[in-house]
């Protein structure tokens, strides 16, 4: 079964009467991988929750093609922001990675051995299962983003939503992480991602959208990527067009 695009038709968000996001028109492409890009408070993370029935919406549709988020929730991995995460939680990466497995069992079913397995798998892949039995807290924050990429792929997903993935992990994480998004597309997945370093999106994503509350310009990196975007979508931050030159 093909992974259908993902329609945003006219959405709009408000928090305590403030508007978070207003009328964003976007479709997302499956076999993509797409940076999402603003300032802070832009709403790029408010757009994943949105996308992901986590907040209401004001206005506007989104569906998985003909169909809403909910009847493609099995198939959805969420790699949040690492500050969302409670680190001194009792669990070990094995622990961890497979919450994957759960949104395909019934709520008194146990995991089996092929669920472990499959959670070793994935583990040996991001270069984390000599860690199985270590505490998450215990993990250094290149090697705990591993393992939340290591509980996506465990999920079997067809759409990856990243908020994040490489604030604070070492460069070696960061190859890891994009050789295996890069992986995921060509399998036809369909990959949105949060990402704050300009210098590195042309060379990590197929396509971008600039974001600052409202929809600023989405598209290929060759014909959207472009200084005066990135200038409408940051304002007069001056030092982060500079960064984006060089």
């Amino acid at each position: 079964m093909s992974t259908p695009n993902i329609q945003i038709n006219g959405v709009s968000v408000t928090y305590d009467h403030k508007r978070v996001l207003s009328n964003i028109f976007l479709e997302i492409e499956a076999g993509k991988i797409y940076g999402l890009v603003g300032p802070n408070g832009a709403g790029k993370s408010t757009l994943f929750k949105a996308i992901l029935g986590l907040v209401e919406i004001q206005s506007g549709l989104i569906r998985f093609g003909e169909q809403s988020v909910e009847e493609w929730r099995q198939k959805i991995a969420y790699v949040p922001q690492k500050d969302e995460v409670d680190w001194s939680f009792p669990a070990t990466v094995l622990d961890i990675v497979l919450m994957g497995r759960y949104p395909y069992k019934k709520w008194y079913a146990r995991l089996d051995k092929k669920d472990h397995e499959m959670a070793m798998q994935v583990l040996k892949k991001v270069g984390m299962a000599d860690f199985s039995r270590r505490q998450i807290g215990e993990l250094s924050g290149g090697q705990q983003q591993r393992v939340f990429m290591a509980r996506a792929l465990c999920q079997g997903a067809a759409y990856y939503f990243l908020d994040e993935p490489f604030a604070g992990v070492d460069i070696t994480t960061e190859e890891k992480i994009i050789e295996i998004l890069k992986e995921l597309a060509m399998e036809g997945n369909t990959l949105l991602v949060v990402h704050h370093d300009l210098a590195t999106v042309s060379r990590y994503f197929d396509r971008v959208i600039l974001l600052n509350q409202r929809l600023i310009a989405a598209g290929d990196i060759a014909t959207t990527f472009t200084d005066e975007n990135v200038r409408k979508t940051y304002g007069g931050q001056l030092s982060i067009l500079h960064k984006l030159k060089n």
